[in-house]
This record gives structure tokens, C-alpha cells and sequence, in this order.
């Protein structure tokens, strides 16, 4: 057993709304995720996105005033970090945190066996996951993310993802500090768990560079804390012509109260 089970999963944000602090950041989201679509949530510097990532993980300090975050059936606000991560959701980082003394093997190992897995087969897994992503197997056993490369890092999070098979994974800018190879390394590795085990996925990202290695069903933008449009991947090849100024000018339209300010976090 692993993180995720066969069958359809679905992850569903009803009218969100999140402060941070005293600020109001995201104000009214609205978007539906299934197993084995790609969704991209663009959007300007301090448009909300990585607040989005934050709220749906339940990093502490991001308070959802409105609205509901439903996997499967299961009220996403009530529950604690890592029981989200046992609800089935993944969430890479734009920076990875460092986990002095413990290997990446070690941990997968405590990760599996929490969810009701075998940990005696963790060690064949995360060795296959390493392969597939180009990931060096001496790091398996140097402490997670210390002294590693952005890029190292990256590879780091999809062995994770490999191993535990989530329902959902969150990506959180994650062409940010990537070399071409790198990119493309975790960005197929991606794809085929969308196919193989049924990942759905929410990439958030200003760069339409992502999506050209990781193709994306869904396209989202954001401004200012709302969802502004949704599309195809047509809607990435626009904002390589017009950049976000035709959202942007619509701000004043929208009969929610905007609250200027932006993600606290990078």
C-alpha cells in the first residue's frame, strides 16, 4: 500500500478565501482537479499562487475565511498537514527545506510505513525512482537536501512523488532553479504518473517555459487573489504574445473586494 489508491480522485476548491496576517490574499478561487489531468495556475509576482499551494497543504499562518478544499469527499480545512499528505495530496517546494541526519531512503521508509505500507520494499523503489529522474543513488543516503543543488533538489522530489504515489501533487514553481535537463528529467517522470498511476496535478507557475515540458490540460490565471480566465494550453501561448495585461486591466471590474499586497512568501 502507498499514498494512493486505484480510481479516480478529485480535489475540489469552492469560493476560497485566505488571509495571511492582515492581509486578504486569495478571494475567491474556485478550480476542480481530477486523477490524471494537468492543471497550471499562472499568474504575476504576488497574484496568489503560492498562497494557493500554502493553503491546500495547511501551512500554518494561511487562515481560509471562506470556502472549502474537498479530496474525495474528505474537508481538506479540518485536517493537519500531514494528514492531508495521508488524504493523498504531495507538494513540492520552490525551496526545498534541509533535513539534517536523515536520508532520503530513511525517510521514504518512516513515509510508506506511516500510510500502512511495506517499508522492506521502499529501498527497490526509491533506487528505480532515482534512475528514472537521473538522481545520483550516493545521495540517497546523504541527508535530504543538504548541500544539494537546486536542481538535485528538484530530481530529490520526484523520486518522493515516485515512491509514495499521491492522488494530487502540488507543484510550486517548479522550473525555479532548473537546468534544461533537470526540467525535463522531473517533468516526464511527472507526465507518466498522471498516466500509469492516475496523479493528478496543479502546477503553479508565471513561466510558460514549464509548460512546454510538462503539458498542461488547464490553464488557469490568476490576478489579485481571483481566477480570471480558464482554458487550454492556448491560453499559456497567449500570454506569450500579451504577457497579463488583459487581466490586469480588469481588476477594477471584478465585484469582489481586491486586496493589494500579494503572497508574504516567495
Amino acid at each position: 500500500m502507498v499514498m494512493g489508491e486505484s480510481g479516480i480522485s478529485e480535489l475540489v476548491i469552492e469560493g476560497l478565501h485566505v488571509r495571511v496576517g492582515s492581509r486578504m490574499v486569495l478571494n475567491g478561487v474556485d478550480l476542480r482537479v481530477v486523477s490524471g489531468e494537468v492543471h497550471a495556475v499562472m499568474g504575476p509576482n504576488g497574484s496568489g499562487k503560492s498562497t494557493l499551494a500554502h493553503a491546500i497543504m495547511g501551512r500554518p499562518g494561511y487562515e481560509v475565511t471562506a470556502g472549502s478544499m474537498v479530496l474525495n469527499g474528505t474537508d481538506l480545512v479540518a485536517l493537519s498537514p500531514w494528514e492531508r499528505a495521508q488524504a493523498g495530496l504531495f507538494a513540492t517546494q520552490q525551496y526545498p527545506t534541509e533535513v539534517p541526519g536523515v536520508g532520503l531512503e530513511i525517510m521514504m521508509a518512516e513515509a510508506v510505513a506511516a500510510a500502512g505500507g511495506d517499508r522492506s520494499t521502499v529501498a527497490d523503489r526509491v533506487a528505480t525512482e532515482a534512475e528514472r529522474v537521473g538522481f545520483d543513488i550516493e545521495l540517497l543516503t546523504r541527508s535530504v537536501n543538504v548541500d544539494l543543488s537546486g536542481g538535485e533538489m528538484k530530481r530529490s522530489e520526484a523520486v518522493q512523488l515516485g515512491v509514495l504515489r499521491p492522488r494530487i501533487a502540488i507543484l510550486d514553481e517548479l522550473d525555479s532553479g532548473l537546468d534544461v535537463d533537470a526540467l525535463a528529467a522531473v517533468s516526464h517522470r511527472i507526465e507518466q504518473a498522471t498516466h500509469q498511476d492516475a496523479l493528478g496535478v496543479l502546477a503553479i507557475t508565471h513561466f510558460s517555459r514549464l509548460l512546454t515540458v510538462l503539458h498542461a490540460d488547464v490553464v488557469h490565471i490568476l490576478v489579485d487573489g481571483i481566477i480570471r480566465e480558464t482554458g487550454g494550453p492556448e491560453l499559456a501561448a497567449q500570454l506569450e504574445q500579451t504577457g497579463y495585461d488583459p487581466w490586469i486591466d480588469t481588476r477594477t471590474s471584478s465585484p469582489v473586494e481586491i486586496h493589494s499586497g500579494g503572497d508574504p512568501w516567495p
